[in-house]
């Protein structure tokens, strides 16, 4: 961002920053993707998926690709990216590089960390930072997890089975470790699962049992902890991204 002369990633458009760098931005229907990058001899080609619904969604998609172009243009020629690909809990490989570009990009750290600081946390702030980084929630979600006042929990669920998850370094609950098992079923995952349901904003923070996600010692009672789980739905794709986090 500093090579382009930004100091704030919304103050210009990111067209303007994929050509600038040297490749072409086309907007189009694209079948089981969500972006794609084709590499010719002097340019590239970035395609996204205009049937993606949210903005932000459709600019963290734009800064993916871009961070495909900017470091792995010697080692593809064409790649597809989907909801799966742009998954954040993937590690060690291209997919996790482009992300890591795209969230620095989008939300350099100095930026986010002023917005965090002094706030309280809950599915308000994840929705006022998605606003104010004009990126979409989920990405928002990560980054704070990383950089956040907070420290909260995450859990990603795909067709109702727990894929992964992660906790802050020495964070004083333990998850369970639930991997290929269906998401408990007290939590709010598991509504959406079992009966569709998703919440509304106003209602979106959810109070939940310690014991839903994590281990309770056996010293311990629920009765003495106030932990939330909020979830962000994407019906399209049967996914659930859980944030959990306790209220001290």
């Amino acid at each position: 961002m500093n090579e382009c002369g930004i100091s704030d990633p919304t103050e210009i458009s990111l067209d303007l920053i994929v050509f600038g760098r040297g490749a072409t931005l086309v907007e189009k229907q694209l079948e089981n993707s969500e972006g794609r990058i084709v590499f010719g001899e002097k340019r590239a080609i970035i395609t996204i998926n205009s049937d993606i619904a949210y903005e932000g969604k459709k600019r963290f998609v734009i800064a993916h690709e871009l961070g495909h172009f900017e470091m792995h243009r010697h080692h593809i020629n064409i790649h597809h990216d989907t909801d799966a690909t742009l998954e954040y809990f993937k590690k060690g490989n291209q997919e996790t590089e482009a992300n890591e570009f795209a969230s620095e990009l989008l939300m350099p750290e100095n930026l986010f960390i002023a917005e965090c600081k002094g706030r309280k946390f809950g599915p308000d702030l994840i929705r006022d930072l998605a606003s104010r980084f004009k990126t979409s929630i989920t990405s928002i979600a990560y980054k704070y997890f990383e950089l956040g006042d907070h420290p909260i929990c995450l859990c990603y669920s795909y067709d109702n089975a727990v894929r992964y998850w992660k906790r802050p370094e020495n964070y004083p609950h333990f998850m369970k470790n639930l991997t290929n098992l269906a998401p408990p079923d007290d939590s709010v995952a598991s509504e959406f699962y079992q009966d569709k349901r998703i919440y509304r904003k106003e209602y979106s923070k959810q109070q939940i049992w310690k014991s839903t996600w994590f281990e309770l010692k056996s010293w311990e009672n629920d009765n003495d902890f106030k932990f939330y789980e909020y979830c962000i739905v994407t019906p399209t794709y049967n996914t659930v991204l859980s944030i959990i986090w306790e209220e001290i």
